[in-house]
């Protein structure tokens, strides 16, 4: 098979754009839990060179999502109802404690971002369009951790965001609460956007509520069937 064309941009660049299109590859589950593969086999699939891939994999593997398997190049890990859980018990701190540090110190120009977000993931939970709805997830997300300004806590949650959206694109067909999710997460941007921290922390809270009560019914459907 003929190599795709490798896109010509400084390294850090590449690295970090084959690190975006690996993670939404995995999250939406086409590089498939539990399959092999090898640098160059990553490198074909997003047409970019190895060496940027390379950081990329190393990254991912730092977030969870890839398991480096000497002499036998890497895996995509499992997804794991049990390690989901815990997941969520840590990422329930680290979202209360962004939530609170973004509505306290977000800007004019990412308050419009934010506000731009939270419309596109509202419509995309009414349409039922799921792989839009987690690309806007994403980028809400990535708002509220950088208006925190805590390069550590952003640093923290972002892998824990990532599990959490591969997980809930693997179970959303089992849920279908796509438009509540997506109320939800605009719920919890709008509260930082009004700069009230109270508020959101409370709806932080709300949404991992729900993220815990549907990951335990799918991990209670998991144990039954076993």
């Amino acid at each position: 098979m003929a190599k795709k064309h490798e896109i010509s941009l400084p390294p850090a660049s590449q690295a970090d754009i084959a690190h975006q299109r690996l993670e939404e590859m995995i999250v939406t589950l086409q590089l498939p839990p539990g399959s092999h593969w090898s640098e160059e086999g990553l490198a074909d699939q997003i047409g970019i060179g190895r060496t940027p891939v390379r950081e990329a994999v190393k990254r991912l593997q730092a977030d969870y999502l890839v398991s480096i398997l000497p002499r036998h190049g890497l895996m995509i890990t499992e997804i794991n109802v049990h390690d989901q859980l815990m997941v969520i018990e840590f990422r329930r701190e680290l979202e209360a404690f962004i939530s609170k540090r973004a509505a306290l110190r977000i800007t004019t120009s990412d308050k419009e971002l934010l506000a731009t977000a939270a419309r596109e993931i509202d419509t995309a939970g009414v349409k039922g369009n799921l792989e839009k709805y987690l690309r806007e997830v994403f980028n809400a997300n990535q708002l509220i951790a950088k208006a925190a300004g805590n390069p550590f806590a952003a640093r923290s949650i972002s892998p824990l965001h990532a599990l959490s959206r591969r997980f809930y694109y693997r179970y959303e067909e089992d849920l279908q609460n796509l438009r509540a999710m997506g109320g939800l997460h605009a719920d919890r941007a709008r509260a930082v956007i009004q700069q009230d921290e109270h508020l959101a922390v409370e709806k932080a809270n709300a949404l991992l509520d729900q993220i815990e009560s549907y990951t335990r019914k799918i991990f209670n459907l998991s144990v039954a069937a076993s």
